[in-house]
């Protein structure tokens, strides 16, 4: 370390009392690696191996108290990213080996740092030491040189990468390490980190490894990859174990597969192939490992672990690892994601790409419908799941298929013939022309004989004489970019991964991230591993009520809900005459994905059940201006499933602004027994002036549900509304578009503007799927220091990217983020701004996130949600049925008020919550938003992936 500040060698520093003086050689010496050089009176002289002298100097009368050191430490920091703290004070400035070290270091010490020019492109950074003087350090000898964030270094032999102010006088990294930790306690100490995908790919482990390389870099790690899965582990060296930085993933959220890739190994399956993955994990100093893959993948990594003391005691004894390296990797941590699109993973609701791989199915079974649709012929499609029938179920429920084939429930020989021909000929008895089935490649009878595409199709020609086809989408389902669920559930989790890794203690099992409901969560890999392969060796012993019993419980809810749905109209209906009732439907405010499918749903499952199902058409407005109540017919919904918009009409009028006492009196003239609102704010609106309206109006006296559907997703007491998956994949396509146009023309940028009204939502997880550079919603507006902050970020990546390919850049704005700052006047200010270093325009889509086909999560959850919607009216029709005309009928009566529910999913919980509750007391009803907002962290997480810097206002600034 060397001084530049005037050329000088000598820093003089003054402390006003013994315990300042003491903290600050703690400092000097521990984190910047001074040593003691000599005394002098009330003088300290720490200097260093480049002849760089601190004089500390005890002085009370010069020097600051404890108490005014904190307030300019204060002082300071309450101008962080406002003012320029060189402008504020006297400042030493160090030059350092390598500044992104010494970042790090300071990181670890929780000293809060002003970084210029930013964060991820660091060429100076000051902190506030603890006598309050401003500290500065640079690896430049020109302090307007930009460092490039890419320095090489290997970190077995040379220790040049280690910036000199950190270097011991013995030149050990590791007796740094141990002195950091004895000073700090408790805080840990970092870890180099490594990603792994292994097994087949899956869309969204690109994702997984660009969110697992940048946290690690963002909590002041190091990121390795190692390529070619378990291959490249035994193969070991530069090529296979690669440190990667910040600019290494860029782009990698819209790549379909894995980019560092994957590959089977039998080698690894041998103790020999794991001890040289222990040691080339040592060699590169890899002590935690994150594997993407299947159960295979996961077992392996897990028997890794649990092998890895004795694999690096052989290694020690060999003498092929040094004292020092044994002492250092003693203990490997590991954690697992799933990426597998068969989601066959126990414990977890949804793995990496599962949801990629349906949406293609789904399409192309799209496809063919209409094919089979105009020449009235039959299609088998087989699709893969060798051990697991997921994906034929969903695709089944999503498409609304004739018939399944799944390895979890089988049939004899005879009995699933029989059950097919007689489903698909009263189909066709009811006037459908198609008939698509769907078969899982692992398709087995009780005997478990195989059963094949071409058995189907025998079957379907033999008896019934259809003209049938057989289509085999093989691994056209593991092609294409992520969608956008499995680019936000891989970057979540490798975020969780990395923090999970970094918390693991050596006796911690390790850790699978895995998802339930709607919450990130951690479940023991071995605990995951051992249920899935159970599920295999259940089927194999041919004990398949076990293997039912081992799938999750929306495994089993969903097949149930198939059959119901799938036996509307050829079976005997389950429920006896007194039970059945007259159900009613209405869509409520925009259009969104999911709607007609909830429709569908509804009606099927009540058909089942033998309840009156009817559609009130056009919202509130036409049931009571042109009593627009309908009762379903069979046929006339055939196909909802995957048709977007809302066919039996939407509009946004409530009761109130209609006629509410008209629309009691149609309530009354049919009868309803139960009525589902599928809708966004205004349905949420409708089904609270209902509620409240039921002392004078006896007719909502009836149990009512409100299915949230909204792309703004801003319904109170849930977080997911259904059409909010089908916008976001339409606003994620756009900006991959849009992206791809940008990086084509050299230097450009783009602002789009997302839909969501006065909700963020659709704005921030477009951000996080599309990997823009900076995001504004509503709920923060559009602070002008930010915008700020924001353009000279721009400007920089685009001048370190220059030479680069993929630097397009994206800005997404909400609609009402502001009102003065539209998209074209942010692309004018940032256009006068940067000062023609680079172009930005705008792309706004529009209405073209409502439309389009509704995705196959808003698809399959619009028919769970409807089909609990109607079990919830079943549960409470009794309830109800006594109050139904009392004349002192009690509006605060608890057991009353829940009958009017919305159905909520929060975190891991799908529940119904009582309106009156979330009107009263968790809704904002000026800005028509929950109180609440869920999703804050997931801007987090999306900022730090991109390195964005956010202006943070004082009383958020802390030490």
């Amino acid at each position: 370390m060397s001084s530049i500040i005037n050329g000088s060698s000598t820093v003089p520093l003054i402390a006003g009392s013994q315990e300042l003086l003491d903290d600050a050689l703690i400092f000097y010496t521990n984190v910047l690696d001074f040593s003691e050089h000599s005394k002098k009176d009330n003088c300290v002289f720490l200097a260093n191996r480049d002849q760089v002298v601190i004089e500390l100097k005890l002085d009370p009368k010069k020097g600051n108290s404890a108490r005014e050191v904190k307030e300019r430490r204060k002082e300071i920091l309450s101008k962080l990213n406002i003012v320029d703290w060189r402008s504020l004070d006297t400042t030493f400035v160090f030059k350092v080996g390598n500044l992104v070290d010494t970042i790090e270091i300071l990181n670890s010490f929780k000293y809060t740092l002003q970084i210029t020019p930013n964060e991820l492109y660091p060429n100076e950074a000051y902190c506030v030491d603890p006598l309050g003087y401003i500290i500065g350090f640079t690896a430049c000898n020109e302090p307007l040189t930009v460092v490039p964030p890419l320095q090489k270094a290997n970190p077995k032999t040379d220790t040049s990468y280690l910036p000199s102010a950190m270097m011991s006088t013995t030149g050990s990294f590791s007796k740094l390490s141990e002195s950091l930790q004895l000073s700090t306690n408790s805080l840990k100490p970092r870890r180099n980190i490594a990603i792994m995908t292994s097994g087949g790919d899956a869309p969204g482990m690109n994702a997984s490894v660009r969110a697992v390389v940048r946290a690690a870099i963002f909590r002041g790690c190091k990121a390795f990859a190692i390529k070619e899965g378990y291959e490249g582990l035994v193969r070991g060296g530069e090529k296979y174990i690669t440190e990667m930085k910040w600019q290494d993933v860029r782009g990698f959220l819209s790549d379909g597969g894995t980019n560092i890739g994957t590959a089977r190994c039998m080698e690894f399956k041998k103790r020999e192939g794991r001890l040289k993955g222990c040691r080339h994990l040592i060699e590169a100093g890899i002590d935690a490992l994150i594997v993407c893959g299947g159960d295979g993948s996961l077992t392996g990594a897990d028997l890794f672990r649990s092998e890895w003391p004795s694999l690096i005691a052989e290694l020690k004894e060999q003498k092929e690892i040094s004292e020092e390296q044994y002492e250092k990797h003693k203990h490997l941590y590991i954690c697992g994601m799933v990426g597998s699109i068969d989601n066959d993973m126990a414990t977890t609701d949804s793995t990496i790409g599962c949801y990629s791989a349906l949406e293609r199915i789904c399409r192309a079974v799209d496809y063919i419908d209409a094919t089979a649709n105009s020449h009235s012929r039959a299609f088998v499609v087989e699709v893969m799941g060798r051990h697991c029938g997921w994906l034929a179920l969903m695709a089944g429920i999503a498409t609304s298929a004739d018939y399944i084939l799944i390895p979890e429930k089988p049939a004899s020989s005879q009995d699933w013939q029989d059950q097919m021909t007689t489903i698909v000929k009263n189909h066709r008895a009811k006037g459908k022309r198609k008939t698509i089935v769907i078969v899982a490649e692992g398709a087995i009878t009780l005997d478990l004989t195989p059963i094949s595409s071409e058995d189907v199709k025998n079957v379907l020609v033999d008896r019934l004489g259809l003209d049938t086809r057989i289509t085999t989408l093989g691994h056209v389902q593991r092609g294409g970019t992520a969608v956008a669920f499995d680019r936000i559930l891989a970057t979540v989790q490798g975020v969780e991964a990395v923090k999970a890794v970094l918390e693991l203690e050596p006796d911690t099992p390790s850790p699978l991230i895995a998802i339930d409901e709607n919450k990130i969560c951690r479940r023991p890999l071995v605990e995951a591993v051992k249920i899935t392969k159970s599920v295999a060796a259940a089927i194999a012993e041919k004990d398949f009520e076990k293997a039912m019993s081992l799938r999750d419980s929306e495994f089993k809810e969903h097949l149930s809900n198939f059959i119901a749905m799938n036996s509307a109209c050829h079976d005997e209906p389950t429920l006896p005459l007194t039970k059945r009732k007259t159900i009613a439907i209405i869509n409520i405010g925009a259009p969104a994905g999911g709607m007609n499918s909830a429709t569908y749903a509804m009606a099927t499952y009540c058909m089942s059940r033998g309840h009156t199902p009817y559609a009130i058409h056009n919202g509130f407005s036409g049931l009571s201006r042109h009593e627009s109540v309908k009762s379903i017919n069979w046929l006339d919904i055939e196909g909802w499933n995957s048709v977007g918009g809302s066919d039996i009409g939407t509009n946004r009028k409530t009761p109130e602004e209609t006629d509410i006492g008209m629309i009691a009196h149609y309530f009354e003239k049919y009868k309803f027994d139960g009525l589902i609102i599928v809708g966004g704010f205004e349905a949420f609106i409708s089904l609270h002036q209902l509620e409240k309206s039921r002392p004078m109006y006896p007719a909502f006296r009836i149990p009512m549900v409100l299915i949230p559907a909204t792309i703004s997703n801003n319904i109170p007491g849930t977080e997911y509304s259904l059409g909010a998956d089908t916008c976001l994949n339409a606003l994620m396509n756009y900006c991959d578009i849009i992206k791809q146009s940008a990086s084509a023309t050299r230097g450009r940028a783009f602002v789009i503007e997302a839909q969501g009204g006065n909700s963020g939502y659709i704005a921030t997880y477009a951000s996080l799927v599309s990997g823009a550079q900076a995001s504004y919603v509503p709920e923060e507006g559009i602070h002008l220091t930010q915008l700020q902050m924001d353009i000279d970020s721009l400007r920089e990546a685009f001048a370190l990217e220059k030479s680069t390919t993929k630097t397009g850049k994206l800005i997404i704005k909400s609609s009402n983020a502001s009102q003065v700052l539209t998209p074209q006047v942010l692309a004018d200010i940032i256009n006068a701004e940067c000062k023609g270093e680079f172009d930005v325009k705008t792309a706004i889509p529009g209405h073209v996130q409502q439309g389009g086909l509704p995705s196959p999560i808003d698809r399959t959850r619009a028919d769970r949600f409807a089909i609990k919607a109607v079990q919830f009216i079943e549960d409470h029709c009794d309830l109800m049925e006594p109050v139904r005309y009392a004349i002192d009928f009690s509006q605060d009566g608890k057991k009353y008020t829940e009958t009017a529910a919305v159905l909520c999913l929060k975190g891991s919980h799908l529940r119904f919550s009582s309106i009156r509750r979330l009107y009263n007391f968790e809704t904002e009803l000026s800005k028509r938003m929950p109180k609440k907002v869920f999703w804050s962290k997931t801007r987090s997480i999306a900022d730090d992936l991109v390195g964005r810097n956010r202006y943070k206002p004082v009383e958020e600034i802390s030490h």
